[in-house]
């Protein structure tokens, strides 16, 4: 999972070894929060490019109720800006995947520590990525029920043409 912010070329990885649910990317979205946050003093809503991956896609109940609680634990507004199927190419941190594959071409990563060690030398746009390797092994399958799906819906906002494409999580004051 990829962190990219834009304007600066800055890049933060998690490597996740086991299978990246929606429980680990929210969990990876918080940690680049609280670790970053305080950066950012004047940001009041975050824009996170996805790829409509099954883990978090729009209507991924998991991902959805994570991203809710997120946003209000963090006090932040988010909008998650979904690429259609095979377009995710127009992702700018696709560009730093497809650096990073160039870059580890012919070399042998034939352990986590080799993908670790690797990705934390490569350089993109003259800086180096952050990287974290996650070593929590999350549960894969975890779904919310019908009702407390509608209860998640409910503090979603859908674009009105491009609901699919683009949604809304505002936070509620404490």
């Amino acid at each position: 999972m990829g962190i990219l912010l834009p304007k600066s070329g800055r890049v933060w990885i998690y490597m996740i070894p086991h299978p990246a649910t929606a429980d680990a990317i929210v969990d990876c979205i918080e940690a680049f929060w609280c670790e970053n946050g305080a950066s950012f003093p004047n940001v009041k809503r975050l824009v996170l490019d996805q790829d409509n991956g099954p883990e978090n896609n729009s209507h991924r109940t998991q991902f959805m109720a994570r991203m809710v609680s997120f946003v209000d634990n963090a006090e932040i507004d988010v909008r998650l800006a979904y690429y259609p199927p095979y377009h995710s190419k127009y992702n700018p941190i696709e560009r730093y995947w497809g650096a990073l594959e160039r870059s580890w071409n012919g070399s042998l990563l034939d352990t986590v520590e080799a993908v670790v060690g690797h990705a934390s030398k490569m350089k993109w746009k003259g800086l180096t990525p952050v990287v974290e390797l996650v070593e929590k092994v999350y549960v894969k399958g975890v779904a919310l029920t019908k009702a407390a799906m509608r209860a998640v819906e409910a503090r979603l906002t859908r674009e009105e043409t491009l609901g699919r494409w683009f949604l809304d999580i505002v936070h509620r004051a404490a």
